[in-house]
């Protein structure tokens, strides 16, 4: 088999993970070939109108929008993945609403191309919302949970 058959089928086993995974870029890189692949997404998008979130029992009221249409002290997701709320399945998650939690904690994790990342809490203070479900898919920039 050449280099450029097996390149032309990891190009082939890319494409297929990127519609499995409703990723939108994934890029390889092993000795001397480097393969990015990508796709584009035609959606359209309106400004200020997020999907509408499960009510927090503890939440007494919304919290302040910040410019973005994110509530304010939300914790943005940094990658495109696969959101999980415990280190494992039947495992106690890692916060819940309420929870008290300190810069570096350990919010969730998201899964990207098969590799668990934990998502740090990027400062101190009081889980007030969480929005995202347990194996739910996140977007880079998707507000994960609110820190007050």
């Amino acid at each position: 088999m050449t280099k450029k058959s097996i390149d032309q089928e990891l190009i082939r086993e890319l494409a297929d993970l990127l519609k499995e995974t409703d990723l939108t870029e994934i890029e390889v890189e092993a000795e001397d070939v480097k393969i990015r692949v990508a796709r584009q997404i035609n959606a359209q998008v309106s400004v200020g109108h997020a999907p509408a979130a499960a009510p927090a029992p503890a939440a007494a009221a919304a919290p302040a929008k910040s410019e973005g249409g994110a509530p304010a002290g939300a914790v943005p997701s940094p990658m495109v993945g696969t959101a999980y709320m415990a280190p494992e399945p039947g495992a106690a998650a890692f916060v819940s609403v309420g929870s008290r939690v300190n810069a570096g904690d350990t919010l969730l994790i998201i899964e990207a191309m098969k590799t668990m990342n934990q998502i740090p809490a990027p400062r101190a203070g009081t889980v007030t919302q969480i929005l995202v479900e347990d194996g739910m898919p996140v977007e880079y920039g998707e507000p994960l949970l609110v820190i007050e």
